[in-house]
């Protein structure tokens, strides 16, 4: 077998183990995209159910309806332009909260997320707040009904929920809510005995389930919490059911980090707390801190205030929430990971551009526009390279056969030559280098940032943040079977080949016979390999293969040494 038939051997291996490989990799490093909220069918596209919703309340995975349990003890109605639900005064839990902003899926019909709910009823949700004491102190039973002050908590309107025990301290938790998704609680102890207390506020939030969005390298979710200066990514459900983790801290937070969403109880950020995650009976989760006990005389009271969030990981408002409040890093809530310096500029630059625009598709189209803009003098520069590089090909070859026994100095003359005629053979690989961390934030962006999820863009692309749902493998949704993920090609990802294909045809062609199969082969091979990632990334390689081929265009009437066939 000659040695090029023997590397293109090699090289169908290598594609073919990209092809099957890949999906595996994807899964555990690089979650493609999120869940495809259409389907075609019969040549229409419909609205996909969220396969997370919750069941039905005589479906199996349920345990009681929660209308039910909701009718079964006294509330407040907590009302807000973001937040829907309601205090439970049995036990003083936020356990029934819905947001409003946000729809299970893309239906016109479809209800808004449920993110809190009561115990007993499925994925039970909720979060409590109270006081901890000395052997002798009593505090209200985790059963005891409250008093409430009103009828309803909403911005501006604060409630109080008052309880008392048989020693003489009166217990008051007062709640107040802002416009978003953040809770501020001031609970206060009176002591009203003959006798001094010890007594310590403590919050948590208890969950009942994992996350429904997996953990991955690019992305944690499940326990979270930030601690003596750092944003800790470090413990899973996994750790937890094993046992315990806990850690002491000043100020910081804690609590669970869905995909889009995030639940923590955040203590006053001057205040000493143990903190702890720990696991129970049926994989129910719990985040709680204890603040430092204190001692409060017989006649006095002690007032602590802290804060309790519920809600999306809106970039922009987690931000804020960091800056004005104080509360440590809690913009990375959102698993930005080692590129942050660029994702949140690019995140930033894009949302601007949809709030201009109102199309997240066309934002994606001018973000890229842009980068190409700013990278277009060192594309003229990898061309004059490529043009410069080319020429010496002939050169290259006779020092390849006259040193092909000694590679040392093959290596030197090789320096001396591109040094002679100023070639920089790495200049051509700078406009790709500068393009991966850039298409990577884009990847991150739109896999992580709730502003981007159910994104439309044009026709049938209903999520951007999604698969292409559109395949010609069931003959675009006429044929009545979903074909399995990895034959699934959508009509976009076919695009993006036949872009790359045309982008690669412009290329100098090199004079290696393996290196023009590789070139061949290649636009196919990564037509499958981004097939299941997000739409927005392949509008964006698209985008840039296009403009590209423009470049080429021009770039090529100002040198034409690209073209011509190299001198013998």
């Amino acid at each position: 077998m000659s040695n090029d038939n023997k590397n293109f051997v090699l090289f169908a291996v290598l594609a073919a183990l990209i092809l099957f490989g890949w999906p595996v990799i994807t899964r555990t490093f690089f979650p493609a995209a999120n869940p495809p909220v259409t389907k075609i069918e019969g040549g229409k596209t419909k609205p996909l159910a969220n396969p997370s919703a919750d069941p039905t309340a005589d479906s199996p995975a349920a345990i009681r309806d929660r209308n039910v349990v909701l009718a079964e003890s006294p509330r407040v109605r907590i009302e807000t332009p973001t937040l829907k639900g309601s205090i439970n005064l049995k036990g003083a839990r936020i356990d029934d909260l819905i947001l409003t902003k946000y729809d299970e899926t893309i239906a016109k019909n479809s209800p808004p997320i449920r993110l809190l709910s009561p115990a007993g009823t499925t994925d039970a949700y909720f979060a409590g707040f109270g006081w901890r004491g000395a052997e002798g102190f009593v505090a209200p039973a985790a059963d005891a009904v409250w008093q409430a002050s009103g009828q309803l908590l909403s911005p501006g309107r604060p409630v109080t929920l008052t309880a008392a025990n048989a020693t003489g301290q009166r217990f008051a938790i007062q709640l107040s809510v802002d416009d978003n998704y953040m809770f501020t609680v001031r609970q206060t102890v009176a002591n009203a005995g003959g006798a001094p207390i010890s007594v310590a506020p403590y919050s948590y939030v208890t969950r009942v389930g994992v996350s429904k969005d997996a953990d991955s390298w690019t992305n944690h979710t499940g326990p979270m919490s930030a601690h003596n200066g750092k944003a800790d990514y470090g413990v899973n459900f996994e750790d937890v059911d094993k046992a315990p983790v806990s850690f002491t801290s000043k100020g910081g937070w804690f609590g669970f980090v869905d995909k889009y969403w995030l639940t923590a109880a955040i203590p006053d950020q001057g205040a000493d707390v143990t903190a702890q995650f720990r696991g129970g009976a049926n994989k129910t989760y719990q985040a709680d801190y204890t603040a430092a006990p204190k001692t409060v005389a017989p006649g006095a009271a002690m007032v602590t205030t802290g804060r309790f969030f519920a809600g999306a990981k809106e970039v922009n408002l987690l931000d804020r929430y960091e800056d004005t409040l104080g509360i440590p890093h809690f913009g990375k809530a959102i698993d930005w990971g080692w590129f942050e310096v660029i994702e949140k500029p690019i995140f930033k630059y894009l949302d601007w551009l949809f709030r201009m625009i109102g199309n997240f598709g066309v934002a994606i189209i001018l973000l890229t526009l842009t980068v190409r803009g700013i990278m277009f003098p060192v594309a003229q520069r990898q061309f004059a390279s490529m043009a410069g590089m080319r020429a010496l090909q002939p050169k290259l070859k006779v020092l390849q056969e006259r040193y092909k026994d000694d590679k040392p100095r093959l290596q030197q003359e090789m320096m001396a030559l591109y040094k002679t005629e100023k070639v920089n053979p790495l200049a051509g690989c700078l406009p790709t280098l500068i393009q991966i961390p850039i298409f990577y934030a884009l990847y991150k962006v739109l896999m992580l940032t709730i502003e981007m999820r159910h994104q439309p863009f044009v026709l049938w692309i209903k999520d951007l943040s999604a698969p292409d749902p559109l395949t010609p493998v069931n003959l675009f949704g006429l044929l009545n079977f979903t074909p399995p993920h990895f034959i699934a090609i959508g009509v976009i990802p076919i695009l993006l080949g036949i872009s790359m294909w045309a982008q690669f045809r412009l290329n100098p062609q090199p004079m290696d016979e393996m290196q023009k199969q590789v070139f061949s082969l290649m636009p196919w091979v990564l037509m499958f390999v981004m097939a299941p990632f997000a739409v927005g990334l392949q509008v964006y390689w698209i985008t840039s293969n296009l403009l590209t081929i423009a470049q080429q265009q021009w770039l090529y009437s100002r040198h034409p040494g690209l073209k011509a066939a190299p001198a013998k």
